[in-house]
Formats: structure tokens, sequence, C-alpha cells
């Protein structure tokens, strides 16, 4: 299997879901609007090259442990870990050699639920970052006759460990290279949120009510509204880069989330089993590099809607328990629908 082999998933509906065997990374998602006008609706680059060399978050799935970890370490079992440090004082998407940056076996599979699918494996050795257990992981990516890409997360490891898979696509219902998301109206099925702290650079372990905030998108409302709002917690990032509490998580699939470009016609509702959805409008894109349609990356070029367990789990009790025991399966499922 090589970096740059690159499969494709596709439905009756003109739907086409494009990824590399490195990271797994989807490099395109071409979707239909109401007048059947076909766009990808993914921001990143226009070849496989481009995306091998560029920004390798871009659609990426990111492992060990998604998201940030405070100066990089743990606790478990009353033994100390200290994991690489790749992000200011912080540990982030499982460390400078992150799943996004492995090449996964990926095999065509058929399975009646889809029209398409596939299966990527990946080993990540004892010790492997600095965490502990043999962690073999099986990524299911599946495309539906409903126009639902459906990704399904299975894990094994050998010792007690911690995980947090997500799948880091950036997403422009206009079309990736057509501006910004500031127009996309956005709607989070959560009445809280994990407030940041800039000295942190990540959560504090406060719940928040987003209430009277600029994070209350329990109504949808235009992204540009919270971009450009007066607010610390988006000015602490140029944007939202904020984890948000799933209304009512038990464990069953619910809807996270709902995004909208009506003028482009589209809509994507993210649906997922895990307690939080991670929403980055993708703050450090600086229009130096060139994306799609030749158009420079810009600044909230596109939204990510990363479904995970939260920042820190593995510091903060009251926060879901990220903790995967020697031999239990971590098992997680989030389904983007195109509507």
């Amino acid at each position: 299997m090589k970096a740059s082999d690159v499969f494709k998933l596709k439905n009756k509906n003109g739907v086409e879901v494009i990824f590399i065997a490195r990271g797994g990374q989807i490099t395109g998602i071409k979707v239909p609007n109401n007048k059947g006008e076909i766009a990808d609706v993914v921001i990143g680059y226009e070849t496989t090259e481009g995306a091998l060399a560029g920004d390798a978050y871009f659609g990426a799935l990111c492992g060990r442990y998604a998201n940030r970890i405070v100066n990089g370490q743990f606790e478990l079992n009353g033994e100390k870990y200290q994991l690489d440090i790749n992000n200011g004082p912080n540990h982030l998407h499982g460390g400078s050699d992150g799943f996004n940056l492995r090449t996964w076996e990926v095999e065509e599979v058929q399975l009646p639920q889809f029209a398409q699918s596939y299966k990527l494996t990946l080993v990540s050795p004892d010790g492997d970052q600095n965490y502990p257990g043999e962690l073999t992981t099986l990524v299911t990516y599946g495309l539906t006759e409903d126009n639902e890409f459906v990704i399904e997360y299975d894990a094994v490891s050998t010792k007690d460990t911690i995980i947090n898979l997500t799948s880091h696509a950036y997403f422009n219902l206009e079309g990736a290279g057509t501006g910004t998301v500031a127009e996309h109206e956005l709607l989070i099925n959560a009445d809280k949120f994990t407030p940041i702290d800039g000295e942190i650079g990540t959560v504090t372990g406060e719940i928040a009510e987003v209430k009277d905030t600029a994070m209350d998108f329990t109504t949808a409302k235009s992204i540009g509204e919270t971009l450009s709002a007066d607010c610390p917690q988006v000015k602490l990032v140029d944007g939202i880069d904020h984890n948000f509490v799933i209304n009512g998580y038990d464990g069953s699939l619910k809807l996270a989330a709902r995004l909208e470009h009506k003028a482009a016609g589209r809509t994507m509702e993210v649906y997922t089993d895990q307690p939080g959805v991670q929403i980055y409008t993708g703050s450090h894109f600086d229009s130096s590099e060139k994306g799609k349609l030749g158009a420079p990356i810009e600044k909230w070029a596109g939204v990510a809607l990363e479904t995970q367990i939260f920042p820190d789990s593995p510091n903060k009790e009251h926060f879901p328990d990220a903790i995967l025991k020697a031999e239990e399966h971590y098992k997680h499922i989030c389904v983007y629908k195109f509507l």
C-alpha cells in the first residue's frame, strides 16, 4: 500500500467520496445541490501530490488522541505518561507522528447497508508516541444510497490506554475555493460547551451554558454572526475552535449539528454516538497555500465538525471517560448526511 493510493466511493445520486491511504485522508466529497449541480464540498488541494505535501490534517483520521491533552501528560493505573508536545504547550491529534501521517491498509468490502465501502486498518505498536498498548484500529468508510457518508471506528488495545479518534475534514457547502463559511447557517444540538483558556491553550474543565453567548447555535444562525462577535472566547482563536456538549448523550446515534448554505442549495447533517463535537473554523489558514479551483486557502475557508470525546478528558474526571481497557473495543460512529 502506498501513501498516494487513491480510493473512491460512489452512489447512484452522483455523490463521490475520494480518499488516499495516507491518513485515510478525504481529499474530496462531491455532492449535488437541489438543482443537481455538483460541487466538491471539502477544502484541500487539487491533486494527490498537493495533499501529500500540504496540511496533513485536511480530511485525515486523527489519533491516538484527537484534540488536545494539556502539557501532553496523563496518568493511567498509577503510571504517568508524557506524550509529544506539538501544539504550543500541548499534545494535539496524537503527536507529530499521529495517525494522520500513517499509511493505512485499505481494502474494499461489500456491506449490504452501503453502495460502496472500504475497511482501513492501522496497527500502532506499544509505546507509539509514548501511548501504552499495541492498538489495532479498523475504520470503515461507507457511502449509502441516501447520501450518508458513514465512518465507523473500532479499536482494541493489548493494554489499558486512552483513545479518541476523529475525522478532520473541513466543509464548505458552496464548494471548496469559493470563499469563506461565514454565510453558512449552523445549528448545534448542544446547550453547553467547554470554554478554553489562552494560557492553557485548550479547555479549563468548565462546562458552560451557551445561552446568551456567541456560542449559542441551538437555533440555526450564520457562522459569520459568531465570527464577528465581541466575545472573548471567539477572540482567543479568531473564530470557533471549541468542543460542544451534545444534548442527551447516552451512547446512541444523535444529531450533533446541521450545516446549510441556502444559496448553494446544500445541507449537511452530522450524527454521532460520541459526547462531543469540535467545531473549528480554520482561523490559521492564511492564504499562503493554493487549494481547489486555484484559490488561496483563506481564513475561515471551511468548517470542521469533529465528533469525539472532549479535549483533555484523561485529566478531567467529570469529562467523558477516554480510557480503553485492554482487549475491550472502542466504538465510534459518525455520519455526514447530505440533503
